[in-house]
């Protein structure tokens, strides 16, 4: 088979990476894709493509002449942008919900409509469409911590936490005025903040069969310690321990199951990656949001875990046959994903220097690194070229011991201001 990877960051590299191990592959493509998988070395080749990941008139027409088989869409913007309809259009095979379906993630209004629908548990939100509301809203209402949140896609960085009132309106008024996330912020939501441990549950449907995926836990805070501005994410370790097989089950019971059927209940098939934010509080699992895709850093130490063939996973889903599938196989060791960034993210990146120590990271055992914001410069060098650059994954008996395997391989790489989270998956 040819596969077509759609999207150029860290989750699209180990998309790539997974599939290309796959017996049933000879020729994997990604489109941008990124200095890693232009260099990404096996016995399936793996060929970057230099199409934009919302040029769906130019995927097209390369999957056609490349007699594609089946194409994989890493990112949400595309998602949610329409580029499944656009190859069903054509009759060809994809992987991921519809525009429809992506609004789960597109829009978290839509979401918050959805989780209602389904009694699904989740926090009260207030939506409104500008900050004059939102700001009267906040000032006659009781003095306690928020979360205001953009409602479109804002690169994970469109959740602001905030401890008081005052906090809240400068939120408020950074979405809505100063247009921070662009028009993410066309509208936007107040909810009261949750006290808790934030947790992922993944899981692939086909619109009617559910596999969930081992839970894993993101770092969103830039900072050790939880601190500081949300990033797309600084780290992630899978299995989380904090979610035991019986909270697992409650969770596909009471969130997983009822999302689906409530999105069907709407016309909304969903086909895809179901990703729920969970906040676990005292009175039990809240749905904080949903994505519509892997996500990234989660992807790759599930990834890294997974010894089911990926292919087959994504053609049964295509196929509405997820039920025929054998129960998937993972290896039993943790894995934890260290993300390195470049100096100024989650602001404004400083890039274009050459990352030194990605041979020597590469020969130590059970260390996988995954490429994100990376290119080459004219002189064939490997240099940073986004706010995250790199997700360096390790696996490890226990996850002390897979987090000393990917700090291993953090310790080999260097640029000018590399930075990374020194705490990933302590409190696990």
């Amino acid at each position: 088979m040819n596969i077509l990877v759609v999207g150029g960051g860290g989750r699209e590299h180990a998309l790539a990476w997974k599939i290309a191990r796959s017996p049933k592959v000879k020729q994997v493509f990604i489109a941008p894709g990124n200095a890693g998988t232009a260099t990404e070395t096996g016995l399936v080749p793996i060929q970057n493509v230099p199409i934009n990941e919302l040029d769906f008139a130019g995927l097209i027409k390369f999957a056609k002449a490349n007699a594609v088989d089946m194409t994989v869409v890493g990112p949400e913007i595309p998602l949610c942008a329409g580029i499944v309809d656009a190859f069903e259009s054509e009759t060809l095979r994809i992987f991921g919900p519809n525009k429809k379906a992506a609004r789960l993630e597109g829009s978290k209004i839509f979401c918050k409509e959805v989780l209602r629908k389904g009694n699904v548990p989740t926090v009260t939100a207030r939506s409104f469409g500008n900050a004059k509301d939102a700001i009267a809203y906040l000032e006659t209402g009781p003095e306690i911590p928020f979360v205001v949140k953009a409602d479109g896609l804002a690169a994970g960085k469109g959740v602001i936490v905030c401890s008081c009132r005052s906090e809240a309106v400068d939120a408020v008024r950074r979405i809505a005025e100063s247009r921070e996330f662009g028009e993410a912020g066309n509208q936007l939501l107040i909810e009261e903040r949750l006290d808790g441990r934030e947790a992922s549950v993944l899981a692939i449907t086909d619109g009617r069969t559910i596999l969930t995926l081992p839970p894993a836990q993101d770092h969103k805070a830039a900072h050790d310690g939880g601190i500081g501005p949300n990033t797309g994410g600084m780290g992630a370790y899978c299995p989380a321990p904090l979610v035991d097989a019986e909270k697992l089950h409650w969770i596909e019971e009471k969130v997983l199951v009822p999302t689906v059927h409530a999105l069907d209940r709407l016309d909304v098939p969903f086909k895809g990656i179901l990703y729920a934010g969970l906040m676990l509080t005292r009175q039990g699992p809240r749905v904080l949001e949903y994505n519509a895709r892997f996500g990234d850093p989660e992807c790759q130490p599930l990834l890294m875990r997974l010894k089911t063939d990926l292919v087959d996973i994504f053609e049964a889903t295509i196929d509405g046959k997820l039920d025929r599938l054998p129960p998937l196989e993972w290896d039993p060791r943790p894995a934890v994903c260290v993300v390195m960034a470049s100096q100024g993210y989650p602001g404004k990146p400083e890039t274009g220097f050459p990352i030194r120590g990605l041979d020597e990271a590469a020969k130590l055992p059970d260390v996988k690194v995954f490429h994100a914001g990376t290119a080459f410069n004219e002189a064939r060098e490997i240099i940073n070229s986004g706010g995250r650059v790199l997700g360096v994954t390790g696996l490890g008996e226990t996850i002390p011991e897979a987090k000393r395997a990917a700090y291993s391989g953090v310790k080999c790489i260097r640029w000018d201001g590399a930075w990374c989270r020194k705490d990933i998956s302590d409190r696990a």
